[in-house]
């Protein structure tokens, strides 16, 4: 991870603009490397929450207005875990439903991000006016990044693991 971020929300929204690339990828790919890109960005997402939801959001916790996005912020990554399980377990092609739970996947993270990013309501900029350190956090990110990514090329990640919701 060559790249130097200047803070946890630089990080964070690289990471929303890669996964967004891969799902442009994906809408374009053949039917022969749809699974991998597939897998890629399931892979993605995996690193991603786990950095929101060990680091990020515990460091919101009691420091922002609206806590009930936080709890939004979980259940919607619930939702998205639950499809990245059956997508990563899925055929790929044999699966008659496989591209429609990828755009579904879609959908939601578009959704979620845009929660996220929103200027002044979103999460990122409750967290800029909080005063939380975002350039401590950054670094704890990258580190946890670097090892998640060392698991998922060694022998992979295991499967997402939900927090308010049952899978």
């Amino acid at each position: 991870m060559p790249q130097e971020f200047t803070d946890a929300i630089a990080l964070l929204k690289n990471d929303h603009r890669e996964v967004e690339a891969l799902f442009a990828k994906f809408e374009k790919a053949g039917t022969g490397s749809k699974q991998a890109i597939a897998e890629q960005i399931c892979n993605e997402l995996k690193i991603h929450s786990m950095l929101e939801e060990e680091i990020f959001y515990p460091a919101l916790k009691g420091k922002i207005e609206d806590e009930e996005l936080l709890n939004e912020a979980y259940v919607e990554h619930d939702g998205a875990k639950v499809l990245i399980n059956d997508i990563m377990a899925g055929g790929g092609s044999g699966d008659e439903f496989y591209d429609a739970k990828v755009k579904v996947l879609q959908e939601q993270i578009e959704h979620h991000v845009q929660e996220e990013e929103k200027p002044a309501e979103g999460l990122m900029a409750m967290a800029r006016e909080a005063g939380v350190d975002l350039v401590a956090m950054r670094d704890q990110m990258m580190t946890r990044k670097q090892e998640l990514m060392a698991q998922a090329e060694a022998g992979g990640l295991p499967p997402a693991q939900t927090t308010a919701v049952e899978a």
